[in-house]
Order: structure tokens, then sequence, then C-alpha cells
């Protein structure tokens, strides 16, 4: 028995149980593709007047009411009902309200199976550029914090331990540098992902919309798809959207876990403004970094999209299944996700107040100089090999004495090694130590400004990118 609410259902007997409905019904999250819906119909609609399915003044008809529903769908008035199974029912059902048996004529020649692929893949070229801003606005305030600390001397760790001193610039720009690729990933992402499902139909392609081409340009893509059976049936541009935004997730945690140490009282680095901040119920002195937490507790999540997603895939033999409806679920929480986090992130990182005088104390302890001594004796002409050797002695000299190498006398440098003299106090500061290191990408302060400079260009291109973008913008 055929149903008017149920697109599928012309060759059935009976109408589909209750429980089967509860089962198939798009969750409420994925009705926000509705205007992606819309703008491919558009396309469609000129297709089937193009194919002589549609008269001229049919297309115009059904263009002039897909307008309307548009503009009800941005204005948040137009709802789906609870028999409406999907975005594409449910549209059909308010143009069919509306036009009568015309409004059931722009079916011909599609499938719910090409639509559903290129309504997601339409939502997900969009919502790529909206992360891209976002994550620029926090890559804005890293690099607005570390114009101000260029020149702020840091302890640099390995294995969390005191390492050797950096530029707390160079420490934030390291930060940068990640979502810089991440950025570029979600590029190249997009530039895989231009192509347009459309025409597919079902999985062997249409008899009817023979013009994809031309809806493939309308809506911003490259081309359509090479063969109709991947047009409907692949989800990896999904899986490679996951993994980009899982990626953003595990370099905003690996932020998030260093913003919990800056901020510790053991560290003493920053102090988070109060409006980034939270407290405890019970112990009023707190003052949480809870921004940082939610955002990694919430890559957990955005990892686990991708695995989501790979596993469904996996078995699959190649054309529509309905296990490919995950790829909404996934998708929708992560572009969610970030949504919430990235804004708080920045907002946390521009606020942020950075104890200058604290990380200097700081930069020199546990011997941060000692590669300064070995690389002082190398260029002494001292082997490597025996500078570490002598410099290792030396830290043992200082640690038996409870000094640091900044305290050291021309009689103690003697007592280690003759070849140690008063002229390598020079190198023991940790001003020169940052400044000895000025290759290509290291933390002198002059080559972090050029880094920096380098950066913002980077950013102004991307920003780029993201606003100029030829498809429906939702």
């Amino acid at each position: 028995m055929a149903s008017n609410t149920v697109l599928w259902a012309s060759r059935f007997r009976s109408g589909p149980a209750p429980e089967l409905m509860a089962l198939s019904r798009s969750d409420a999250s994925h009705f926000r593709l509705a205007a992606y819906d819309l703008a491919a119909s558009f396309s469609h609609a000129r297709e089937l007047v193009r194919a002589q399915l549609l008269t001229p003044d049919e297309g115009e008809a059904i263009e002039a009411a897909l307008v309307e529903l548009q503009a009800e769908v941005a204005a948040g008035i137009l709802k789906p009902l609870e028999q409406d199974e999907d975005v594409h029912t449910f549209l059909e059902r308010k143009l069919t309200e509306r036009l009568g048996p015309l409004g059931g004529k722009l079916r011909a020649g599609r499938s719910r199976n090409d639509q559903a692929a290129n309504d997601l893949k339409l939502y997900l070229r969009d919502q790529a550029r909206r992360i891209v801003i976002d994550l620029l606005s926090l890559q804005e305030a890293l690099a607005l914090q570390a114009d101000e600390h260029i020149e702020t001397i840091a302890p640099g760790f390995t294995h969390l331990q005191p390492a050797q001193p950096v530029s707390f610039a160079h420490q934030l720009l390291a930060h940068a540098q990640g979502f810089t690729r991440d950025i570029n990933r979600m590029q190249d992402w997009d530039r895989r992902s231009a192509r347009s499902p459309l025409g597919a139909a079902a999985l062997a392609g249409s008899a009817i919309a023979k013009s994809p081409e031309i809806s493939a340009r309308e809506l911003g893509y490259d081309a359509p798809c090479e063969n109709s059976i991947d047009a409907v049936g692949s989800r990896d541009h999904v899986t490679e959207f996951l993994f980009v935004t899982a990626m953003i997730g595990v370099n905003l945690s690996r932020l998030a876990e260093e913003i919990f140490l800056w901020s510790s009282r053991q560290f003493r680095w920053i102090s988070l403004d109060d409006a980034y901040a939270t407290g405890s119920s019970i112990m009023p002195q707190k003052k949480n970094a809870d921004i940082a937490e939610l955002t990694r507790g919430r890559a957990a999540r955005l990892i686990g999209a991708v695995g989501t997603m790979l596993t469904a895939l996996k078995g699959l033999p190649f054309a529509y299944n309905r296990d490919l409806a995950e790829d909404k679920r996934a998708a929708f929480e992560a572009v969610d996700t970030l949504a919430l986090v990235l804004p708080a992130m920045a907002g946390m990182v521009r606020t942020m107040q950075v104890d200058v005088d604290e990380l200097r104390r700081q930069a020199t302890d546990g011997f941060t100089l000692a590669t300064e001594v070995a690389d002082w004796l190398a260029r002494q002409g001292v082997p490597f090999s025996e500078a570490h050797e002598i410099t290792g002695r030396l830290v043992r000299y200082c640690e038996d004495r409870d000094i640091g190498l900044e305290d050291l006398s021309a009689e103690d440098l003697s007592t280690v090694d003759s070849r140690l003299d008063p002229s390598l106090m020079t190198s023991l500061t940790p001003d020169a130590a940052i400044r000895a290191r000025d290759g290509y990408g290291g933390t002198a302060p002059l080559r972090i400004a050029e880094q920096l400079s380098r950066l913002r260009l980077d950013f102004n291109a991307q920003r780029e990118w993201a606003v100029h973008y030829d498809g429906p913008r939702v």
C-alpha cells in the first residue's frame, strides 16, 4: 500500500510497522541537511526542464515553491513531522502540499541514495570552512600571545623534564604549526571531495538526469563523480573528514594538557581569566581549567568517530547500504563538538596572563644550560663525545655542592677539567642560549619573529580559502 509519507512503499501491501519506522527514521539532527537538499533540488529542477520532463513553466513553479521552503527552513518555522522518515520525505511532502502532483515530479531521475550522499557532502564542505574560521581564531590568539613573548625566556622540556631554555613564543607557535597543518589537511580533503554524486541515482546513473556536470558546477563542485556506484557507495570522504577533525582534537588536547600544567600551582606560568575558568562547589579557593579538561574529553569522541566509520565501511558490498547512514551521526557530532570547543579554547588562550618573571626564574632549573657547556667545548675542538662526558662531570660537581652552573667559579671549572675556562660563563645565560639557536626554525627571537610573520601569511591565505566558497552556505 502506497503512503504519502514513505517514498518507497508503492509495492507493499501494508504499511511499515512502527518498530521499523522507529529504527528507520532519521535522527532529528539529520534534518539540518534540509537547506542543502533544497539547494540540490533547484539544480535538479533545471535538469528536469532540460530533459523535458518539466515544462519551463513547471520548472519556474517548482523553483518558486523551493524558494519559499528555503526561507521557511532558514527561519526555523518549517519542521518535520514524526512520520517524515528523512529529510527527503519531509521536503517532498511539503512540496506536494503546495504544488499538488507537480511536486511529485521532482523525484524523477534521482534517488535518496545520490541525494543523501550529496546533502552530506555539501554540508561537510560548508562546515569545513566554518571549522577553519574558528580554528584561525585560536591561531590568532596563539599568535597574539607569541607576539608579546618573543623575548620571554621559558624552560623547554623533553620527557616532561627540564631540557633547554626556549622562548615562550616558540612554545606557543609549536602548537600553531600543528593547527596550520590541520587546516592544510582540511583543504586537501576538500579538493578530493569536490566531486558531485548527483546523477548517480540509486547506483547505475540516471536515464533522465544526464547532465550532472551542470548541477555539479552550480553547487560548487569541480566535476561529477567518475563512477556512479562509487558516488553512492563510498564514504571515504566522510571518514577522511573525521580523521581531520580527530587530528584537530588531538592537537587541541595537547595544547589543553600544557595549559593544565602551565596554570597549576606547581608551574605557575600562567593565570587564566576568570571568564574562562571555573571553581569548586566545596573548595572556594579552586580555579580550574575546565575548558581544557572538556576539550581533552571531547577529543576522545572525535577519535572514536573515525573508528565508527571505518568499522561501518569495512565489510560493505559496494553500492548503497543503510549502514552508511551512520555517516551523518558521526559527522554531525564532530562538527558540533568543534563548534563548541574551538571558540572556548580561543578565548582562554587569548585572555591568559603569563608570568614572565616566573618563567625566567625556572628557565635554568634542572641544569638546562648544560648543553651550552658541551657546545662550547665542541667549538674549542673537543670531540663531542668527550665534551658530553666533561659536561656530565660538571653537572655532578654542581649537584654535590647544591649550586647551579651559573654559580661556578674559575676554580670550580678547572677542578672538573682544565679545558674549562672562565670565558665559558658568557655562554651560560638563558639569553645567550636562545640567541645561539638562530638557525631556521630555531628559538632565537629573530627566527621566531620570522616564523610568526610566515604563519600570519598562512593565516591570511587560509582565511581567504574559507571565506570564498562557491557552494551553498547555510
